[in-house]
């Protein structure tokens, strides 16, 4: 009896010295976050120089401005002959003006899905992935929270990044982020949990539109270059890297 009691206290403590060392979580890169599925598109206006997209611009706000009852009639006839002339500088690049003008709402909404959408592979999994870190409001509940972001100055001194290159974190511990844009690697349940928020970040108001939610259990700090966290590629140039993915070209102004 005294045998078999042995076995089972060994058993029980060979299973929780087990779990005492679970599996860290799957490493992740950023490029690893937005759904594969939607970053390959047709994109025509990422075809374009940036004279030609300057043209296509010019013809917009010309067709504006022909169609309002405005100006004298030698400052139509002018808007006139430059939006010919443009028109037909295009025509010989063999660029249809009208049909790029169709595409715009359609162009719109994939690179809309595509900086939006979260890999589905990754939804409820435990990973980890390092960035940097935003300070942020607590929740109603009380528990800390911070945002990741790719790159370091990201939402204050650059635009925030796309929402599925932003994870909102909630912090497990008595961690936080010491000042903006601190280095992290951070390991938690990542759930594609899209939120949009603001919050004042330097000198005024910020939109915080992620699409991942992480529930951080365990952050490590880095602080030197060798944590290769000062990155040289931008983020478009690391996601068009990665499966040879396209995130689209400039956005056509209305």
């Amino acid at each position: 009896m005294k045998t078999l009691f042995r076995l089972i206290t060994m058993a029980a403590l060979l299973l929780a010295g087990q779990a005492s060392f679970a599996a860290p979580g799957v490493a992740l890169d950023w490029s690893d976050l937005p759904d594969p599925s939607v970053q390959v598109f047709e994109d025509p206006y990422r075809d374009l120089s940036p004279e030609q997209f300057d043209d296509l611009l010019f013809v917009v706000r010309l067709r504006g401005r022909l169609a309002q009852d405005i100006g004298s009639a030698e400052e139509r006839q002018k808007w006139q002959e430059l939006l010919t002339e443009t028109e037909e500088a295009l025509a010989a690049d063999d660029i249809d003006v009208d049909w790029l003008l169709d595409q715009r709402q359609e162009v719109t909404e994939r690179r809309k899905k595509a900086g939006t959408a979260g890999n589905p592979e990754f939804d409820g999994q435990t990973i980890t992935l390092a960035g940097f870190a935003i300070p942020a409001p607590p929740d109603p509940d009380g528990q800390p929270v911070a945002y990741l972001v790719p790159e370091r100055g990201m939402c204050s001194h650059m635009p925030p990044p796309p929402p599925n290159q932003m994870i909102r974190v909630r912090l497990n511990g008595d961690w936080a982020p010491a000042y903006f844009h601190e280095p992290v690697r951070l390991t938690g349940l990542l759930t594609i949990d899209p939120t949009d928020l603001k919050m004042v970040v330097v000198d005024g108001l910020m939109p915080m539109r992620a699409t991942f939610q992480l529930n951080a259990d365990s952050v490590e700090t880095l602080e030197t270059r060798g944590d290769q966290l000062e990155w040289t590629q931008s983020v478009a140039d690391r996601l068009r890297a990665a499966g040879n993915r396209k995130t689209g070209g400039p956005k056509v102004s209305e």
